[in-house]
């Protein structure tokens, strides 16, 4: 069986596309491939369907939601390309915020009503974050905070062990240049932290582990650390 270059990604697309749902069957949230994958795979089915380019479009915006990914897939999955054989020939569908999730660009100083929590539990904080970058920097809501980018400038001691107070899935997004007051709330469960920056990787509470986070950060030229 001889298939063109076009035949082999679209069964390329399909196979990534039925790993991520048996995993996601599975009870797992989606990673950035599998996400891709899984709104690409979407698309092509609706314009094999007999969809228009738009109606496949939605298609592609409806199969994931900011609770079905890890946290910070929907930050970076914004868009999503994919060559689909609609029933007048192969078109281009872009889909566009295909996950959702993100709150925008925040004013400096401005809390987001509505968004962000306005009534803080009793061991928040809320610090003043400023983007030393010339790009912009988003963070979701599950990021440990002490870890985020090296170019936001905090109180990095006062982040050790919190995350955004926000709903889950969303974002805050930091102009370059500007400062914003962003509220922070206490990592709960087992804080335990793995991954991330790599800064922590384990238990936050162990013993002599706030400590070493702060060294770690200021080796390696983390802003407010």
């Amino acid at each position: 069986m001889r298939l063109t270059p076009t035949e082999r990604d679209r069964l390329l697309l399909f196979n990534a596309a039925q790993l991520a749902r048996a995993r996601r069957a599975r009870g797992l949230l989606m990673n950035v491939p599998e996400s891709i994958a899984l709104i690409a795979d979407a698309v092509c089915e609706a314009a094999r369907d007999g969809a228009r380019l738009a109606d496949a479009v939605e298609a592609g915006k409806r199969v994931l939601g900011p609770a079905d990914v890890l946290p910070g897939v929907a930050d970076v999955v914004t868009e999503v390309m994919v060559e689909a054989v609609f029933d007048d020939g192969s078109r281009l569908a872009v889909v566009k915020d295909p996950i959702g999730g993100s709150l925008g660009d925040l004013a400096p100083g401005a809390i987001a009503r509505g968004t962000l929590q306005e009534t803080f539990p009793e061991k928040g904080t809320t610090v003043g974050v400023e983007n030393t970058a010339t790009v912009p920097i988003s963070v979701t809501s599950h990021f440990h905070f002490f870890e985020v980018n090296p170019r936001l400038r905090f109180d990095r001691s006062a982040a050790y062990g919190m995350r955004l107070a926000i709903p889950a899935g969303s974002t805050v997004r930091f102009t370059p240049g500007q400062t914003t007051e962003v509220p922070l709330t206490p990592i709960g469960g087992s804080r335990t932290v793995i991954g991330f920056a790599g800064l922590v990787d384990g238990p936050l509470d162990a013993p002599g582990q706030r400590e070493e986070a702060l060294r770690r950060a200021r080796a390696c030229g983390y802003e407010g650390a």
